[in-house]
């Protein structure tokens, strides 16, 4: 089917590697894709938030950002449903953002379905992280265009089950978690190594909670050869690196700084044990899959949106987060029992498998829910 793709996603993030490798999936599943952006999120290193436009809008003030926001939709919905007409779209396929109501201006114009992933409950979460200064006309606008999407793709069964209480009809709510390409993980044995590598991939932001794994690092039950790499940057970063300082183990600390999405396997194939220190309530972590993918011992917090993917004792360790030190025991247990780090990591690996954990199969789901929205079986 051709698929015309719309995004306002300019990050060079988890973001963007989740537009280019879906597209990829959608494109190796035979559907003609075309990609509509102001901006394709392709410029700038990864880890970057939207190059010098992004930083711009980053400092002007939140009414006047959000009122750019409202304008978009009016603004571009004309130019969306022109590609849409060049393509012969059948199918419009948006990732949410908040405020944005051209997806739905667009499909309805170009008569076809409009399918809307959906990341997280962006007003809810924008008023969590930052002052909403329109906070009812957003959550009005967010209402409007989830209740007015033919599908919506969310990313866990939580997070579905808040847009049914949003309004959404449950019927019109898919399930389409995050993946991995199993192609950048071909099977490997175990790392044979002295060291004992515990590893986070991701942007460093306050609310992962990384300096927990400095401090676990320093803690007196983590083996003198246990080294902690962290995969990444962001905010974050020079905190940790001060904590890792005052900690006594800057020595055992290795930060990568931004890497090219083509590094990322090499760096989780180092690791032993890969750790997700948090995670917000309705999120599917790109991370976790790659950790996955690459068959790695996991530890996690036990919480229901990780249960959807993981099972305590199977292929992962789950720790309570509200427990002080659960993680922290998680961890050494795993650092003291290579054949449990073993077994974990090729459970996990075979449940990206037998689960459907992969990009082939998250594009597999987006046929399925164009399918139930109207368009023709591929």
């Amino acid at each position: 089917m051709n698929i015309l793709y719309h995004h306002r996603t300019k990050s060079r993030d988890g973001q963007a590697v989740h537009i280019r490798e879906l597209i990829a999936a959608l494109r190796g599943r035979g559907h003609a894709v075309e990609e509509w952006a102001l901006s394709s999120g392709d410029a700038g290193a990864m880890g970057s938030e939207g190059g010098w436009w992004g930083r711009l809008l980053s400092m002007a003030p939140r009414g006047a950002y959000e009122l750019a926001e409202h304008a978009y939709g009016p603004m571009v919905s004309r130019r969306l449903v022109q590609a849409g007409r060049r393509v012969g779209a059948e199918v419009l396929y948006e990732r949410h953002a908040l405020n944005n109501t051209a997806g739905v201006r667009a499909s309805r114009r170009l008569g076809v379905p409009l399918l809307l992933e959906v990341n997280s409950p962006l007003a809810h979460e924008r008023s969590e992280h930052e002052s909403l200064a329109l906070p009812r006309w957003a959550q009005a606008t967010e209402r409007a265009v989830l209740r007015q999407a033919d599908r919506i793709l969310a990313v866990t069964r939580v997070l579905g089950d808040m847009l049914v209480e949003l309004g959404v009809d449950a019927e019109r709510v898919h399930v389409a978690p995050n993946g991995v390409d199993l192609s950048h993980y071909p099977e490997r044995p175990a790392r044979e190594d002295e060291a004992l590598v515990v590893g986070f991939v991701g942007f460093f932001r306050p609310w992962h909670h990384i300096e927990s794994l400095v401090d676990l690092l320093a803690g007196p039950h983590m083996p003198d050869r246990a080294r902690l790499l962290l995969v990444g940057d962001g905010p974050s970063r020079s905190a940790i690196e001060a904590r890792a300082a005052a900690r006594g183990v800057r020595d055992r600390v290795e930060v990568t700084g931004a890497v090219g999405r083509e590094a990322i396997p090499g760096h989780v194939r180092s690791m032993d044990i890969c750790v997700q220190p948090a995670a917000t309530a309705w999120a599917s972590p790109l991370k976790l899959f790659e950790y996955m993918g690459a068959g790695r011992a996991i530890v996690a917090p036990d919480q229901p949106n990780l249960r959807e993917v993981l099972t305590d004792g199977h292929d992962a360790l789950l720790f309570a987060p509200d427990e002080p030190g659960a993680m922290a025991q998680a961890v050494e247990r795993l650092g003291g029992d290579a054949a449990l780090r073993g077994r974990l990591g090729r459970s996990a690996r075979e449940t990206v498998v037998s689960r459907g954990y992969t990009w082939d199969a998250a594009a597999r789901r987006v046929e399925q829910a164009a399918v139930a929205a109207g368009a023709a079986a591929p």
